[in-house]
Protein backbone atom coordinates (compact mmCIF):
# COMPACT_ATOMS: atom_id res chain seq x y z
CA UNK A 1 0.00 0.00 0.00
CA UNK A 2 3.15 2.92 0.52
CA UNK A 3 4.71 1.73 -2.07
CA UNK A 4 1.63 2.64 -4.44
CA UNK A 5 1.43 6.23 -2.44
CA UNK A 6 4.94 6.72 -3.01
CA UNK A 7 4.61 5.96 -6.69
CA UNK A 8 1.68 8.58 -6.68
CA UNK A 9 3.55 10.68 -4.92
CA UNK A 10 6.44 10.52 -7.00
CA UNK A 11 4.19 11.06 -10.50
CA UNK A 12 2.68 14.14 -8.80
CA UNK A 13 5.80 15.48 -8.12
CA UNK A 14 7.23 14.67 -11.17
CA UNK A 15 4.09 16.57 -13.02
CA UNK A 16 4.39 19.52 -10.84
CA UNK A 17 8.29 19.88 -11.67
CA UNK A 18 7.62 19.05 -15.49
CA UNK A 19 5.20 21.82 -15.53
CA UNK A 20 6.98 24.57 -13.90
CA UNK A 21 10.19 23.81 -16.25
CA UNK A 22 7.76 24.20 -19.16
CA UNK A 23 6.62 27.60 -18.27
CA UNK A 24 9.29 28.91 -16.68
CA UNK A 25 12.12 27.91 -18.50
CA UNK A 26 10.64 26.55 -21.24
CA UNK A 27 8.72 29.22 -22.04
CA UNK A 28 11.72 32.19 -21.46
CA UNK A 29 13.08 31.12 -24.31
CA UNK A 30 10.04 30.80 -26.89
CA UNK A 31 8.25 34.15 -25.69
CA UNK A 32 9.23 36.90 -27.86
CA UNK A 33 11.05 39.69 -25.89
CA UNK A 34 10.63 43.18 -29.01
CA UNK A 35 8.05 45.63 -27.42
CA UNK A 36 7.50 47.98 -30.44
CA UNK A 37 7.00 51.35 -29.00
CA UNK A 38 5.10 51.87 -32.02
CA UNK A 39 2.05 49.58 -30.97
CA UNK A 40 1.57 50.41 -27.55
CA UNK A 41 -1.89 47.75 -27.06
CA UNK A 42 0.83 44.89 -27.29
CA UNK A 43 1.71 45.20 -23.76
CA UNK A 44 -2.30 45.36 -22.99
CA UNK A 45 -3.59 42.33 -21.12
CA UNK A 46 -5.82 41.46 -23.71
CA UNK A 47 -4.25 42.29 -26.55
CA UNK A 48 -6.10 42.14 -30.16
CA UNK A 49 -4.49 45.18 -32.36
CA UNK A 50 -6.31 47.42 -31.44
CA UNK A 51 -5.73 49.53 -28.04
CA UNK A 52 -8.96 49.57 -26.08
CA UNK A 53 -11.44 51.98 -25.32
CA UNK A 54 -13.61 53.06 -22.43
CA UNK A 55 -13.72 50.73 -19.51
CA UNK A 56 -14.22 46.96 -19.39
CA UNK A 57 -16.61 47.12 -16.69
CA UNK A 58 -19.62 47.51 -19.49
CA UNK A 59 -23.03 46.33 -18.72
CA UNK A 60 -24.02 44.27 -21.31
CA UNK A 61 -27.74 44.25 -22.84
CA UNK A 62 -29.89 41.35 -21.41
CA UNK A 63 -30.09 40.13 -25.34
CA UNK A 64 -27.22 38.62 -25.42
CA UNK A 65 -27.80 36.31 -22.48
CA UNK A 66 -30.95 35.43 -24.00
CA UNK A 67 -29.86 34.03 -27.25
CA UNK A 68 -26.63 32.64 -25.68
CA UNK A 69 -29.14 30.79 -23.53
CA UNK A 70 -31.46 29.65 -26.11
CA UNK A 71 -28.23 28.59 -28.30
CA UNK A 72 -27.30 26.67 -25.53
CA UNK A 73 -30.51 24.54 -25.00
CA UNK A 74 -30.80 23.68 -28.50
CA UNK A 75 -26.80 23.07 -28.60
CA UNK A 76 -27.54 20.47 -25.50
CA UNK A 77 -30.51 19.53 -27.78
CA UNK A 78 -28.37 17.59 -30.03
CA UNK A 79 -26.12 16.20 -27.43
CA UNK A 80 -28.84 14.01 -26.54
CA UNK A 81 -30.53 13.27 -29.72
CA UNK A 82 -27.37 11.97 -31.57
CA UNK A 83 -27.11 9.11 -29.02
CA UNK A 84 -30.34 8.41 -28.85
CA UNK A 85 -30.72 8.46 -33.08
CA UNK A 86 -27.41 5.91 -32.77
CA UNK A 87 -29.25 3.43 -30.81
CA UNK A 88 -32.57 3.60 -32.05
CA UNK A 89 -32.52 1.12 -35.13
CA UNK A 90 -31.97 -1.84 -32.68
CA UNK A 91 -33.69 -0.19 -29.58
CA UNK A 92 -36.65 -0.79 -32.36
CA UNK A 93 -35.37 -4.14 -33.28
CA UNK A 94 -35.72 -5.15 -29.22
CA UNK A 95 -39.59 -4.16 -29.70
CA UNK A 96 -39.24 -0.71 -28.02
CA UNK A 97 -39.24 1.16 -30.64
CA UNK A 98 -42.50 3.17 -30.58
CA UNK A 99 -41.55 4.06 -26.49
CA UNK A 100 -38.54 5.54 -27.19
CA UNK A 101 -39.75 7.29 -30.20
CA UNK A 102 -42.81 8.75 -27.79
CA UNK A 103 -40.18 9.98 -25.24
CA UNK A 104 -37.89 11.83 -27.96
CA UNK A 105 -40.76 13.51 -29.89
CA UNK A 106 -42.23 14.54 -26.21
CA UNK A 107 -38.32 15.83 -25.54
CA UNK A 108 -38.56 17.69 -28.74
CA UNK A 109 -42.43 18.97 -28.16
CA UNK A 110 -40.75 20.31 -24.74
CA UNK A 111 -38.22 22.07 -26.09
CA UNK A 112 -40.80 23.18 -29.52
CA UNK A 113 -42.54 24.94 -26.52
CA UNK A 114 -40.67 26.53 -24.84
CA UNK A 115 -39.20 28.18 -28.37
CA UNK A 116 -42.53 29.34 -29.14
CA UNK A 117 -42.89 30.46 -25.44
CA UNK A 118 -39.69 32.86 -26.10
CA UNK A 119 -40.94 33.61 -29.77
CA UNK A 120 -44.29 34.91 -28.34
CA UNK A 121 -42.36 37.13 -25.78
CA UNK A 122 -40.37 38.67 -28.11
CA UNK A 123 -37.30 37.73 -26.28
CA UNK A 124 -35.89 36.59 -29.82
CA UNK A 125 -35.96 40.17 -31.64
CA UNK A 126 -32.78 41.45 -31.46
CA UNK A 127 -34.10 44.93 -32.37
CA UNK A 128 -36.76 46.63 -29.85
CA UNK A 129 -38.27 49.87 -29.66
CA UNK A 130 -37.93 51.51 -26.84
CA UNK A 131 -39.87 54.74 -27.81
CA UNK A 132 -42.20 56.79 -25.25
CA UNK A 133 -45.44 55.69 -27.17
CA UNK A 134 -44.29 51.96 -26.10
CA UNK A 135 -43.84 53.32 -22.52
CA UNK A 136 -47.13 53.28 -20.40
CA UNK A 137 -48.17 56.64 -20.13
CA UNK A 138 -49.24 56.07 -16.38
CA UNK A 139 -45.30 55.39 -15.68
CA UNK A 140 -44.02 58.57 -17.35
CA UNK A 141 -42.58 60.99 -14.52
CA UNK A 142 -44.66 64.09 -16.15
CA UNK A 143 -47.73 62.48 -15.84
CA UNK A 144 -47.93 61.53 -11.93
CA UNK A 145 -49.36 64.00 -10.00
CA UNK A 146 -46.66 64.18 -7.05
CA UNK A 147 -44.02 64.55 -9.43
CA UNK A 148 -40.21 65.54 -8.36
CA UNK A 149 -38.81 66.81 -11.62
CA UNK A 150 -39.31 70.27 -11.86
CA UNK A 151 -42.14 71.83 -13.67
CA UNK A 152 -40.37 73.03 -16.83
CA UNK A 153 -38.33 69.16 -17.13
CA UNK A 154 -42.18 67.99 -17.00
CA UNK A 155 -43.20 70.30 -19.97
CA UNK A 156 -40.10 69.43 -22.20
CA UNK A 157 -40.42 66.14 -21.54
CA UNK A 158 -44.19 66.12 -22.61
CA UNK A 159 -43.60 67.89 -25.62
CA UNK A 160 -40.35 65.50 -26.65
CA UNK A 161 -42.93 62.62 -26.14
CA UNK A 162 -45.42 63.79 -28.66
CA UNK A 163 -44.95 62.94 -32.09
CA UNK A 164 -43.96 65.58 -34.94
CA UNK A 165 -46.47 66.54 -37.35
CA UNK A 166 -45.56 64.80 -40.81
CA UNK A 167 -44.26 67.41 -43.21
CA UNK A 168 -46.07 67.46 -46.52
Amino acid sequence: MSYELLNVLTFTLFGIAFVMAVVGIVGRFLRPRARPADEPAKEETYECGEPAVGSSWVRFDNRFYTVALIFLIFDVEVAFLYPWALVFKSLAAAGAGLFVFAEALLFLLILGAGFVYCWLRKDLDWVKSTGARDFPAERLASARPFSRVPAKQAEARKEAAEPEPALR
